[in-house]
């Protein structure tokens, strides 16, 4: 035995209190190895979701496709096409299903040949479910399946599993457990405990990289669903950002929360999802801009757009009230901070309030909306009273709202800028570099970093703008601003946010955005190779994956770049994304096999799916599989648990040499 430093001892001490025996230590280093020897779970990765809930929810469900190509591995031609999609349909989504059933939504005659009477439905059913459960369950130890069982069926589901139905002289017991099963009524409830197993055995590990928020109408849902996968993380986008900013209590984000929300009539998601009352931005609205036309302020496609809940004159009025606080609370916050060097977004100063005109970079152009009734020309920055007491109702109901609360604890726990796991490293947009392809120097709150310890200062100051007290705390949160549009943010990385020019000047031109090098450079094996021993990783066996831009498929472009080396995964998710990427999002899977990027078509609708089991088609781009299966030894986790077996190997060591006395 190795000498102990009296560290280690203590350490091995504090281990001796869980495995109290040479007897305890043994089997956890059989149970650890055996781990160890089991193939590699299955990851995904997603990203840029923008609140396309329902399609999350039914890429989670169905693994992104893995659950019927189990049912294909496992039944071939024995079922038909129309009978795969029903075992599916109930395995996605089995208390609808059911329910269909029994209200007669659904047929029994179309569940496929020989099934006349719920019974056989049943018994079918069960056989089927057990028999993808079985296939799936088979990477796994027991004891990690046990964990996912539930208490009330945890020995009935035990037994399904491990007894095969196919050997002649276990069929009978197989099968007399179904029967009980039935007889008892409880086939309905175990149908849909399996799923859910079936759920959360597909899926290992879900890594999102980065954009939760915006856009479509259920972010709230997507982090729901979230909190109930085994394991997950979360790279931030600058969509999350901006969210997680307002729900900490900054100012500016919260109306830009906000006025993204009624811009794209999606204040759903704040009102039914968060509880957040926006009454008191109606009510406001309406007294100022009551007899405002707010033509230039109606959201996307409002005459067509299912989610305008409010009429769209209220709406478009009330999307002008927070745009123009916004535009304030911005120049505020920039003004506190001339270390952003982001003068240039100062525009409510550079306006001719007696004109209607505004002076940019030499040139004078006529505003498209010059009533401007809240701005005081000589303080332009400055809020109304009225706009103060209504900033003051909505921050109160941002920090009052429980569930949004929870999500953003959700987003700090497990979330981070960026996450280095098994040979990738994962960042939702750019690591900041210069024309020469060298690291980007960034001031952030008063350290100048680069690389890797840029994106580390950057994840401890959203830290601090959620648990920092005092200064540190108030400056983070200025901060989570200038990552949500700022040059030097590796969130966002272009030379302005030209949000204002979009709204109050016509000329094209102003709104172009000039994106950071990073953009181009990332494109090149070399530039991704140096970032990949930067985070340090192996650079010619890792990969990078990013989302952010999305990638227009429509238009010839690949997720694939730098030969291979990096990947952009930005396909869709979110239905106005769709007409620029031609598709509704990717998935990459990486498994004890190898990776597959699987691109998907758009998500007819939960309904569809329930009743005639329609799926999200989708269609591998890329098969990369490894001659050899991948074990859990050979990843991360891997690494950890041989780290375990070598601390018991000193434990035992201590047992028998007898530095350490052994308890019964």
């Amino acid at each position: 035995m190795n000498t102990t430093h009296p560290t280690d001892e203590r350490y091995l001490r504090l281990l001796s209190e869980k495995f109290p025996n040479s007897n305890a230590v043994i089997s956890e280093m059989i149970n650890l190895r055996a781990i160890m020897s089991l193939p590699k779970g299955t990851e995904h990765f997603v990203s840029d979701l923008h609140g396309a809930s329902n399609a999350f929810i039914h890429m989670i469900k169905n693994a992104s496709g893995v659950v019927r190509r189990k049912v294909d591995d496992i039944y071939g031609e024995t079922l038909t096409e129309a009978e795969k999609r029903a075992l599916c349909a109930l395995i996605y989504y089995p208390d609808e299903r059911i329910e269909y059933l029994h209200n007669g939504k659904l047929r029994l005659e179309d569940e496929g040949a020989g099934i006349h009477t719920m019974r056989e439905w049943y018994f079918r059913r069960l056989h089927q479910v057990t028999d993808v459960s079985r296939a799936v369950t088979v990477k796994y130890t027991r004891s990690k399946v046990r964990k996912l069982l539930p208490p009330s069926f945890a020995y009935v589901i035990e037994e399904l599993l491990h007894e095969s139905s196919i050997e002649h002289d276990r069929s009978d017991y197989f099968n007399a457990i179904i029967e009980s099963i039935i007889e008892t009524g409880s086939a309905e409830d175990l149908l849909i405990q399996i799923s859910y197993l079936i759920h959360g055995l597909t899926i290992d590990t879900m890594h999102v990289v980065g954009d939760i928020f915006d856009r479509g109408p259920g972010a709230d849902k997507i982090m729901q669903v979230l909190s109930t996968v085994h394991d997950y993380d979360i790279q931030w986008g600058n969509h999350d950002i901006e969210w997680m900013g307002a729900a900490a209590g900054n100012a500016a984000l919260i109306a830009t929360v906000i006025r993204v929300s009624t811009r794209y009539a999606n204040i759903e998601t704040l009102e039914e999802g968060y509880g957040i009352n926006l009454l008191p931005l109606a009510n406001f609205a309406m007294e100022t801009y009551g007899n405002d036309p707010c033509t230039i302020w109606q959201t996307k496609d409002f005459e067509n757009n299912p989610r305008l809940t409010r009429s769209a004159q209220l709406m478009a009025k009330m999307h002008k009230a927070i745009s123009i606080i916004q535009f304030k609370l911005e120049g505020q916050t920039i003004l506190r901070h001339p270390e952003w060097k982001m003068d240039d977004r100062l525009l409510l100063d550079k306006i001719n309030y007696g004109e209607g005109s505004i002076t940019v970079n030499g040139k004078t152009y006529p505003l498209t909306d010059s009533n401007l009734p809240t701005i005081n020309p000589s303080d332009p920055y400055a809020l109304s009273v009225e706009e103060q007491e209504l900033m003051t109702q909505l921050e109160r109901s941002f920090r009052k709202s429980e569930k949004m609360q929870n999500h953003l604890k959700m987003l700090y726990q497990h979330g981070s800028l960026f996450l280095v796991r098994n040979g990738f490293l994962l960042y939702h947009a750019a690591i900041p570099l210069n024309e020469d392809g060298s690291f980007e120097e960034v001031d952030v709150c008063g350290q100048k970093v680069k690389g890797r310890a840029l994106m580390e200062r950057i994840d401890e100051v959203i830290r601090q703008a959620y648990y920092g007290k005092g200064k540190d705390k108030d400056n983070a949160l200025d901060y989570m601003l200038y990552l949500w549009c700022g040059e030097g943010s590796p969130l966002y990385n272009k030379d302005k946010m030209t949000t204002f020019e979009r709204y109050f000047i016509k000329d094209k031109e102003l709104e172009a955005e000039k994106k950071g090098a990073y953009y181009t450079l990332a494109d090149r094996k070399d530039i991704c190779e140096k970032i990949l021993a930067e985070f340090g990783l192996d650079p010619e066996q890792g990969r990078i994956i990013n989302g952010h831009i999305p990638v227009r498929t429509i238009k010839g472009e690949t997720p694939m770049r730098a030969e291979g080396k990096r990947f952009v995964i930005d396909g869709g998710f979110s239905k106005p994304y769709q007409e620029k990427t031609g598709i509704a999002g990717y998935t990459l899977i990486y498994n004890s096999h190898g990776i597959q990027l699987v691109e998907h078509e758009e998500f007819e609708s939960r309904e569809q799916a329930i009743i005639s089991g329609s799926d999200i088609n989708s269609r591998t781009l890329l098969q990369d599989f490894t001659g050899c299966r991948m074990l859990i030894k050979d990843t991360d986790l891997g690494k950890e648990l041989q780290q375990q077996v070598e601390d018991l190997k000193q434990l035992l060591a201590a047992y028998q040499s007898g530095s350490i006395k052994e308890k019964e």
